[in-house]
Formats: C-alpha cells, sequence, structure tokens
C-alpha cells in the first residue's frame, strides 16, 4: 500500500518564505542583489587569480575553487527562490527535488572540507615559511581540492540522498520550506525514517567532525607559530594571512552549528528557513567580500588589473 501511495507523489510543493504581499517586491530585489552580487564577486575573485600571477599560490588556488563552490551552491537554490515569489504554485518535480538535494548537500559537503584544506594551507605557510613553496607542492593542492569533491560526492551525497529519495512520501507533497531540504522531507514519509535520520547523522557528523578537527588542530599549531614570533609586527602580519579564513570559517561553521546542533526545545522549521537563507544566500556572497576586503594581496591584484585596464583602453 506505500509503494502505491509514494507512485502518486510525481511533484512537491514549497509553502516558501512567508511574508506580507507588500514585502515580496522588496524580498525579491534584496534576495536578487544577494545573488548577482555573488555570482559578480566569486567569478570576479576566479578571474582575477587566474590572470593575476602574484596570486599563482596554493592559498589562491584554494580559494579560485571556494569561489566555485559558492557559485554552483547558490546556483542550486537561488534561482529557484527567485522565481518562486510571484508564482502561484512553487512546484517542483520529485527528480527536481532530488536533484537539489543532492547537488545541495554535495556542495555544502565540498565547502565544509575545502575551508578544512586551506587551514592546512595556512599552518603549513606559518609554522615553516621558508619550505611553504616546497611543502605545498601543485600535487599536494591537487590531492586537497580533489578530497572535498570526492567525499562530497561518495560520503554524503549519494548515501542519503538515495536512501531518502527511495522511501514512499504518501503523507503529503507540501514542503514546509523554499527548497528541497532532508528534515522537511523527511516529515513527509509515511515509513520509520530511523535508519535514515541515523545516516543523516553519521555522514553529516563525520563530514563536519573531520573538517572542524582539521581547522581547530591547524589553528592550533599556527596559535603556537605565531606565539613563538617575537615581533610584535611579525605576529600582526602572520595573523592577517589567516584572518580572512578564519572570519569565512566563523560565519560558516556558527550558522551550521546553530541549525543542526542547538537545543530541540528552540527548533522549528520556520526558524530553519530564516537561518537557511543566510547560509545559502548571504555567505556565498560575504565570502569573495571577506577575502578581497581584508586581503592586502588582492586588493593588490585588483589595483593592477584595474591599471592594465586603463592602459589598454588608452591604447
Amino acid at each position: 500500500m506505500a509503494e502505491k501511495n509514494s507512485t502518486r507523489i510525481t511533484e512537491f510543493i514549497f509553502i516558501g518564505l512567508k511574508c506580507h504581499p507588500q514585502l515580496q517586491v522588496f524580498l525579491f530585489l534584496l534576495f536578487l542583489l544577494f545573488y548577482l552580487i555573488t555570482m559578480t564577486g566569486n567569478l570576479g575573485m576566479i578571474l582575477l587569480i587566474r590572470i593575476d600571477a602574484h596570486l599563482h599560490t596554493p592559498m589562491y588556488f584554494f580559494l579560485s575553487h571556494l569561489s566555485f563552490v559558492d557559485i554552483c551552491f547558490s546556483s542550486v537554490v537561488g534561482p529557484k527562490m527567485l522565481t518562486d515569489f510571484f508564482a502561484e504554485r512553487k512546484a517542483i518535480s520529485f527528480l527536481g527535488c532530488a536533484l537539489q538535494q543532492w547537488f545541495f548537500g554535495f556542495f555544502v559537503a565540498i565547502e565544509c572540507l575545502l575551508l578544512a584544506s586551506m587551514a592546512y594551507d595556512r599552518y603549513v605557510a606559518i609554522w615553516n615559511p621558508l619550505l611553504y613553496s616546497v611543502a605545498m607542492s601543485h600535487r599536494l593542492c591537487v590531492q586537497l581540492v580533489a578530497g572535498p569533491y570526492a567525499a562530497g560526492l561518495f560520503l554524503n551525497t549519494m548515501t542519503h540522498t538515495t536512501a531518502a529519495f527511495r522511501l514512499p512520501f504518501c503523507r503529503s507533497n507540501i514542503i514546509n520550506h523554499f527548497f528541497c531540504d532532508m528534515s522537511p522531507l523527511l516529515s513527509l514519509v509515511c515509513a520509520d525514517i530511523r535508519i535514515n535520520k541515523l545516516l543523516v547523522f553519521i555522514v553529516a557528523g563525520a563530514v563536519l567532525i573531520v573538517s572542524s578537527l582539521t581547522i581547530i588542530i591547524s589553528y592550533f599549531y599556527i596559535l603556537v607559530a605565531i606565539l613563538r614570533i617575537r615581533s610584535a609586527a611579525g605576529r600582526r602580519k602572520a595573523f592577517s594571512t589567516c584572518s580572512s579564513h578564519l572570519t569565512a570559517v566563523s560565519i560558516l561553521y556558527g550558522t551550521l552549528f546553530f541549525i543542526y546542533v542547538r537545543p530541540s526545545a528552540i527548533s522549528s522549521l520556520d526558524l530553519n528557513k530564516v537561518v537557511s537563507v543566510f547560509y545559502t544566500a548571504v555567505i556565498p556572497m560575504l565570502n569573495p567580500l571577506i577575502y578581497s576586503l581584508r586581503n592586502k594581496e588582492v586588493k593588490a591584484a585588483m589595483g593592477r588589473t584595474i591599471t592594465r585596464s586603463k592602459f589598454f583602453i588608452k591604447n
């Protein structure tokens, strides 16, 4: 009977962001602005790193991939959310929902693990700066980038997304969210979902634990290395090389900690939607701003690029 009922659902309907009709235009324009800044900022960062030889270092190699992931991550949710603002039926097909959840989990896992790789890079740069270029070889950098992609593909999304969408969705097809997140999806299942919840907990927990432990251990050694520097100017310079990364890590992990680790007493799907807006629309926009406004090398590269552009225009 469950299998018969599950075949009836061919699409899901989003409730979306509940707001006063008069606020819809404002919110649409606001999120459109967020998305455009995200696209422009991250594409600009990738192009700047590619064309400026001074940025052809391991740190910016990782940053270019972070920008690429942010572009993909925001595009998984952003365009659909924007078109749904004025849609009477905020519908998505069953396959579309599965693909959205698949890519959403994929890019979230990559971002967490990529930030861990960047933390290790900062540790090597500060702990032993003289051997940095030797220790962080191109081959190692490629491995540290390929690892998050492989982990996101095989350990995270392939596991619980495939398992979840094989369950019978027979209670309703209305999702109390603005995208296909796992928690509201599982609430529609009319079968035992304890194994699925455990699977999500184990896989997501493994990604968060591995990435957060790597970041914590790396920054422990970074702190030890900074404290060994005798001059105050040297300590400030060493800390400035990882301040942008530390800011990005704090924002992302603070948000994920709030939505997944907070007490159940203050947990609700409506609150999840508000927080989800932050890490699906705001964080991908903030990353290029953080790395450009707080990084002297990036600002210098932007200055050189603008100067070259003016020179070519005049000639």
